[in-house]
């Protein structure tokens, strides 16, 4: 009897896997190969019960086994299959390389970036990392027979195998509530690392909140502003130059106590420095509409600041000239109805590489401007700051002094401390800009009254507790990402129009401040008189010898 002939195609052949045994392989390899992040907190959070870590491990493959039975009928069970494993790949990358969370925000900052930003997150790292986890996968997806039984077999014996997972999910978690409820109660970011859960449950929530944001006009506010004298002899302009910065974390200004001399210029300048500052948000696109909202952080949501107008609307109700400059991603709807100027599409070479542009562009354009400032006006400087990961990039050769620096956008490449040397002389850049500027406003002082606000959006994470960048959830953010700079620089004429007690506003140094305290405050500079300003929010109402807003 002879044996079978070797064929080639044999190896070709497809192999058949029933639909409720594909779902059993995919679910394990979306837990086990996709959630190191998920794993590794669950093992730190329930290092004190070992049993319940392979308790949690039940109860999450259980569910995901469910869910995707639940799924696995013809036409259907591929696509979706297929979502999932691209949503865990990319879910997978960023949680477990940065330590981000893709929430909502996370998903709507992603959105609104540019494809100069985009361009740094895509890397060999990120390509073969989506080869292995999702490339490779889906091919073996495609390529294998998946049977499905008759639909009144199929239906049964999915519900039984649902109806299992779930008896047992629920048998597991009562052996350890205890310690489940617990974890779940302190540990909120642990759910919120499950992937590809997080992932879609955020894409779905920004899908639904944009869908309704078709043809969203902004209410007025503000329509009774207008500009109020104090200092009634100098009719000199008055100019407030506010600089909203990017990414700068209180932690690593030198104004506020650190180590590093990240500010030699700044500091030998007259400003004011409030080191106990904290953000709207931890991502731009949810913190610059915030601090310009009128809204405070506890009342902010992305569709009320759709829909009210801003400080910049106030401020052109009162007659005042207003201009936003762009070195960033956008206004985020702030500056829509005001002079809007995107510097990055200049392309000067001197500051711009790749589609982005370093913040000393700012600068001579600033010069001109003012040359033909003839009436009170405000700028908005939104700089690109200390964007990541390629801080190296932020900052020109002369700025280099702390090395060695990460020059690359591979972080997982870079030692922390070549991470932070990296991020420290992007921030000594931004304090050279910002000096410039105030030298700038100085030379002005025979034909305008002038003054500089900085504040920045939101912190960064440099590798504490294994988080990089920022976008973490604001419940379970760390310091590091909402503890932002935040300083005023008045002229001597500035500080008199608005008949401020200079001595007085420098001892409140001190106090808590926070992005609610931003449009009122420049209403308050600016000596605009509106029913919508709040002098509670008013960092210079303490201190102002009268009151021009009528109160």
């Amino acid at each position: 009897m002879t044996s079978p002939r070797f064929r080639v195609t044999d190896l070709l052949a497809r192999p058949s896997l029933g639909s409720i045994t594909t779902s059993v392989i995919v679910a394990i390899f979306l837990v086990c190969l996709t959630n190191r992040t998920f794993w590794s907190k669950a093992g730190i959070y329930l290092a004190d019960h070992p049993g319940g870590v392979a308790g949690l491990f039940v109860i999450v493959l259980a569910i995901h086994i469910a869910l995707l039975t639940a799924f696995s009928v013809r036409f259907l069970i591929r696509p979706f299959f297929i979502v999932l494993i691209l949503a865990s790949a990319i879910g997978s990358w960023f949680m477990d390389r940065f330590g981000v969370v893709i929430d909502d925000d996370m998903v709507r900052n992603a959105a609104q970036t540019t494809p100069a930003e985009a361009q740094h997150l895509i890397t060999p790292g990120l390509a073969l990392h989506m080869l292995l986890f999702a490339v490779l996968p889906i091919a073996a997806l495609l390529w294998i027979r998946i049977l499905h039984r008759p639909y009144l077999q199929k239906v049964p014996r999915n519900l039984a195998v649902i109806v299992l997972c779930l008896v047992v999910s629920a048998g597991e978690f009562l052996t350890y509530s205890k310690p489940f409820t617990a974890m779940l109660r302190q540990h909120k970011d642990l759910v919120k690392s499950l992937n590809p859960v997080t992932p879609l449950v955020g894409t779905a929530q920004f899908l639904l909140q944009t869908s309704g944001e078709t043809d969203v006009g902004a209410e007025p506010i503000g329509l009774d502003a207008r500009i109020m004298d104090v200092a009634a002899t100098d009719k000199r302009p008055r100019v407030t130059i506010l600089v909203a910065g990017e990414t700068a974390r209180a932690q690593n200004f030198s104004l506020g106590g650190y180590a590093r001399h990240t500010n030699p210029e700044l500091s030998r300048q007259d400003i004011v420095y409030f080191p106990n500052t904290t953000s709207c948000g931890t991502a731009t696109a949810v913190s610059i509409p915030c601090m310009f909202s009128n809204l405070t952080r506890a009342g902010y949501t992305h569709d009320k600041g759709l829909r009210t107008e801003t400080l910049l609307d106030v401020l052109k109700h009162s007659g005042a000239d207003v201009a936003w400059w762009d070195n960033n991603t956008g206004s985020k709807g702030v500056a829509d109805r005001v002079t809007f100027i995107d510097l990055v599409k200049t392309a000067d070479g001197r500051f711009c590489i790749m589609g982005e542009c370093q913040d000393g562009i700012f600068l001579e354009r600033l010069d001109t401007w003012l040359d033909q400032v003839k009436k009170d006006s405000v700028l908005v400087l939104h700089t690109m700051g200390s964007h990541g990961p390629t801080n190296y990039l932020r900052y020109p050769e002369a700025f280099r002094t702390f090395t060695p620096d990460c020059r690359t956008a591979e972080l997982g490449n870079c030692e922390d401390e070549e991470i932070v040397n990296a991020y420290d002389n992007s921030i000594l850049y931004t304090d050279h800009v910002l000096s410039s500027v105030i030298e700038t406003l100085k030379k002005r002082f025979a034909t305008l009254q002038t003054a500089m606000v900085y504040m920045s959006d939101h912190g960064e994470s440099l590798g504490e507790n294994g988080l990089y960048l920022h976008g973490a959830p604001y419940i379970i953010a760390p310091d590091v990402q909402t503890h932002v700079p935040f300083f005023v620089w008045l002229d001597d004429a500035f500080s008199r129009s608005m008949d401020l007690d200079r001595p007085c506003f420098e001892s409140t140094s001190g106090m808590e401040r926070s992005h609610d305290n931003l449009f009122h405050s420049v209403l308050g500079m600016m000596n605009v008189r509106t029913t919508v300003y709040d002098p509670a929010l008013d960092i210079f109402t303490a201190c102002r010898k009268a009151t021009p807003h009528g109160q």
